[in-house]
């Protein structure tokens, strides 16, 4: 394990300049603070001094909003303070965002802020951190995301594949063989998730894989309005789509037109965000249970900081079926 007298060796500077650079001093320059730290990271050196101080933790947020009950980061913030909190460890939330990855390294904003591990969620796989966390040494949890032979880093979410075949399985039984997919781009690990999870399910239950039954957009209003028309033109019956906000819109855009849901068309969201029970008629959707992936998010964490390498938890699916399922029209 790297030393003081390591960083100081390294970089021709004193063990006292080195410590008050570590421990944010103020007669330290910030060129020579951002030295010291990069050289830190470099060598490995953990900061005991720090570390004893207090238990510090943090989640980090991106694309996420999560400040009140209705949104979805909210209760995944909560089951991880519900686990952290009582065991000593003071958590702080932080919005993130990609400039800020560019200017500032993971490591090196860890080591500044003297916290231990992270938690981070809403990240997609263009962030620049991403990269880095294939070889960062600090305890991390990344939710929805993956990051491969790293001991370092661990990942939590719900398993997507056993939330599309509980859709899939539903709409089967309603009668339905021709099952559209209109979701996000496959700018992200959750996404190419559920991609993948849909092209698997329709293959199990020998239904009928056509491009053309698929819609890839960035933008949800747009992407409802493009690719609703298109697939029933298609003859699709039911459509899964990658996260509840857009069925919702889909809900709206079917109205637009005139269409009966779920006389004309079926939808399935995925995510049970608390609005899905008040839309008309109300979503049917795969739930995840956002306070358990928090709890599970602290429990990674645990597990990485007491040397237990472990590499994803994925939480069990349920299907909430609600009004927007109905046979296949005739």
């Amino acid at each position: 394990m790297a030393t003081i007298n390591d960083i100081a060796a390294k970089l021709g500077i004193s063990k006292s300049t080195v410590s008050k650079g570590l421990n944010n001093a103020d007669d330290v320059s910030e060129e020579t603070r951002k030295k010291i730290l990069e050289t830190a990271v470099e060598l490995g050196y953990i900061n005991k001094r720090q570390q004893k101080k207090s238990k510090r933790l943090c989640i980090l947020i991106e694309n996420m909003d999560y400040d009140t009950p209705n949104q979805f980061g909210h209760d995944i913030v909560l089951g991880f303070k519900q686990m952290a909190e009582p065991d000593g460890w003071t958590v702080d939330i932080i919005p993130i965002s990609i400039d800020f990855q560019k200017l500032t390294p993971y490591d090196i904003f860890m080591m500044q802020g003297g916290y231990q591990a992270a938690f981070i969620l809403g990240m997609s796989l263009l962030d620049p951190w991403m990269q880095e966390f294939r070889t960062s040494a600090v305890p991390t949890v990344l939710y929805d995301n993956y990051i491969k032979s790293n001991p370092n880093i661990a990942s939590v979410g719900c398993d997507s594949q056993e939330g599309f075949e509980l859709a899939v399985k539903h709409l089967v039984q309603l009668g339905h063989k021709k099952i559209g997919l209109i979701s996000g781009p496959l700018d992200s690990y959750i996404l190419q998730a559920r991609y993948q999870a849909y092209l698997n399910t329709l293959s199990k239950y020998n239904l009928e894989i056509n491009d053309n039954y698929i819609g890839l957009g960035y933008y949800v209003a747009e992407s409802t309005k493009k690719y609703i028309p298109r697939l029933l033109d298609e003859g699709v019956t039911a459509i899964l789509f990658s996260h509840d906000v857009r069925a919702i819109s889909a809900i709206t855009e079917c109205r637009d037109r005139g269409l009966r849901i779920p006389d004309d068309i079926s939808i399935i969201g995925f995510d049970d965000l608390p609005m899905t029970t008040y839309t008309v008629p109300p979503l049917t959707t795969i739930r995840q249970d956002r306070t358990a992936l928090g709890k599970c998010g602290f429990y990674a964490l645990s597990c990485l900081l007491n040397k237990v390498t472990i590499g994803s938890i994925l939480l069990r699916a349920t299907l909430i079926v609600r009004g927007s399922t109905g046979p296949v029209p005739h």
